[in-house]
């Protein structure tokens, strides 16, 4: 006999063979679908096939699951088996004897139960998660019981009872949304007038009172649902520690974009996401920590605490290619030369730079621009020479007696290298202008060439004639006229101004003369060549002695 539920149910599985995989049961997946096949077997005042699979029968089921905690579902099943129970005459495994065994020899039941039932989930987070199963319901009975004097008669009867279940089970999660499930468990019923088997055995136990079946189950879950999943990452908003992550970003199980080296900066933003490094520098490292990635730093083991440049380095503020935190003179004016400390070279180590300094190889004090001093008696030498250097009658020709002082002054010239000398001529106020003129240069020109002949480079010497418009002394006396004929002799550091020039004012030198090709002013007075006339007042006096 079929009930038809039993028909139901088997359209029920083939309905939950059809749902496409959903994701697991959780709480944000809270209703699961289960359909199941069942085999029952009979225990009562008949006897007992606990146990014994050799007439088994079969039916099957729905169960509608709803998560309502962790360790707790509520279950609405319906199931629809058929529970039967062959034997032979007057043996019975009853532990009773009165009652009217002797009017039936075995039954057939069509048994439909609905049942509230409470699963307790034990271990809920494993892959496998045993269960206890405790469902109170209601059973309709459809039975037939055949009667031992007339085996192929039947007596009918049907009922309704209260119906309660525990079982055990297991649950295997195979993937997120798919699970199958294990289950045994034995069915009471309430009714005490045995109306399962037909049969009452007089027995006041709990255990032999009643009639129950046990009813072995397996199956397939479906679990229905989607999650919130606010940021589309594919974690529930539950479990989403990063609820925020932006669209398209790889996440790892909590939600969180991921960060291969684990340096805190997600590999979406991370521009060295395989190397740990820094969230200032968007995840790249900085071994030596001035705040330029290793990847573009061009001095990476620069010392903690310097200041650095855009390229990684020291800064050098000067330029001199020493860095600041070891330039001990961080100021140096570009192009100057420096030592390792970044200070300026001072080769002669009189304390004046190279590049300041006017003799860089010979020390001197910074008042004379590092340059070795002449000493007084020496300059006086100079100052004096003026006395003794004479020349032949209104001539430009040296006197013999004048070589000595001359040769003195060349030796002074080689002791001290880094200085110029300047030879000034001068006449009194006695004849013309441009011969008095000319007269000083060529006098002025004949002591540099003596020098020159001594060794003297040549840009170490000037020699320029001023006549007599210098005078030093009034030439209305012989003694002042006499003081006015002379040729001044005055050294000066090589490139600083000359020292004739300082005194006097500007004048051509005799080299400049020459060099632009011209003669020198007034008459000639050494016998040698014409003069060229220049544009210069001439005095009517006679030429007289100089």
């Amino acid at each position: 006999m079929k009930h038809p539920l039993f028909t139901t149910a088997l359209l029920g599985l083939g309905m939950l063979a059809a749902v496409p995989r959903s994701h697991a049961q959780t709480v944000d997946r809270k209703f699961g679908v289960s359909g199941y096949v069942t085999t029952l077997q009979y225990r009562g005042d008949l006897g007992s096939s606990f146990w014994d699979l050799r007439n088994a029968t079969y039916g099957g089921g729905l169960t509608l699951s709803r998560y309502l905690t962790k360790g707790l579902d509520i279950n609405l099943s319906a199931n629809q088996s058929l529970l039967r129970f062959p034997g032979q005459e007057n043996t019975f495994t009853s532990p009773t004897t009165p009652g009217n065994y002797a009017t039936a020899r075995r039954f057939s039941a069509n048994i439909t139960t609905f049942g509230l039932g409470f699963k307790l989930k034990l271990l809920p987070n494993s892959p496998v998660v045993p269960y206890i199963l405790l469902q109170p319901g209601l059973a309709v009975v459809y039975s037939d019981r055949y009667i031992a004097s007339a085996p192929t008669v039947s007596n009918h009867t049907s009922f309704g009872s209260f119906d309660g279940q525990a079982a055990l089970g297991l649950d295997f999660h195979l993937t997120p949304g798919f699970g199958i499930f294990v289950q045994a468990g034995q069915h009471y019923l309430d009714r005490d007038d045995d109306r399962l088997d037909g049969v009452g055995s007089g027995a006041t136990t709990f255990w032999d009172k009643y009639d129950r079946y046990m009813q072995f189950s397996a199956g397939l879950t479906a679990n229905l649902g989607k999650a919130k999943d606010t940021d589309g990452d594919g974690v529930p908003d539950r479990k989403d520690k990063c609820p925020d992550t932006p669209s398209g970003v790889k996440v790892d199980v909590n939600g969180c974009p991921l960060d291969t080296d684990g340096d805190g900066v997600p590999d979406y933003q991370d521009k060295c996401p395989d190397v740990k490094g820094l969230a200032a520098l968007q995840g790249c490292p900085d071994a030596d920590g001035d705040g330029v990635t290793d990847a573009d730093d061009k001095c990476p083991n620069t010392p903690a605490g310097v200041r650095v440049d855009a390229s990684g380095c020291p800064l050098d503020a000067d330029g001199d290619g020493v860095a600041d935190y070891l330039d001990k003179c961080p100021d140096t004016p570009a192009g100057v030369k420096v030592d390792a400390t970044g200070c300026p070279l001072d080769r002669d180590g009189d304390g004046v730079p190279d590049f300041q300094d006017r003799c860089p190889d010979r020390a001197g004090p910074a008042s004379n621009k590092g340059c070795p001093e002449i000493p007084a008696e020496t300059k006086k030498i100079l100052n004096e020479a003026t006395k003794y250097i004479n020349f032949d009658f209104n001539k430009a020709t040296l006197k013999a007696s004048s070589y000595p002082k001359l040769q003195q002054m060349v030796q002074i010239m080689n002791d001290y290298p880094d200085y110029s000398l300047s030879i000034a001529g001068h006449t009194d106020s006695k004849g013309a202008d441009d011969y008095n003129l000319r007269l000083s240069y060529e006098r002025a020109a004949s002591a540099r060439k003596y020098m020159l002949d001594k060794g003297i480079p040549a840009d170490r010497i000037e020699a320029r004639g001023y006549g007599e418009t210098k005078p030093i002394a009034s030439n209305t006396t012989a003694a002042g006229q006499a003081l006015n004929r002379r040729v001044d002799f005055d050294p000066y550091l090589t490139g600083e101004t000359n020292a004739a020039e300082a005194k006097y004012g500007a004048a051509p030198t005799v080299s400049e003369v020459k060099a632009a090709g011209e003669k020198l002013p007034g008459k000639k007075t050494t016998g040698t060549g014409a003069p060229r006339s220049r544009k210069a007042p001439m005095k009517k006096a006679p030429v007289r002695k100089k």
